[in-house]
């Protein structure tokens, strides 16, 4: 049996300064809702996009966490 791993997807809303950067590189994880960003789906399966989403927001509004809830992105 193989085990299937989810991620969840948060966005702190608050942070977030709508600089779009997490829908252009994963327009099928984000998309800007009211200038602000927004996860399409939480939880989500592992995807390296999600990560560089995470990783290239300015200002570290993002927060992924794996099934144990440890962070996977952003690292410090």
């Amino acid at each position: 049996m193989v085990a299937v791993t989810e991620w969840s997807v948060e966005v702190d809303r608050d942070t977030c300064i709508g600089s779009g950067t997490c829908a252009a590189i994963a327009a099928d994880h984000f998309r800007l809702d009211d200038g602000r960003a927004t996860p399409l789906a939480s939880p989500v399966e592992p995807a390296d996009e999600v990560v560089d989403a995470a990783e290239s927001c300015p200002v570290e509004a993002i927060l992924v966490r794996d099934a144990s809830g440890e962070v996977v992105a952003p690292q410090d």
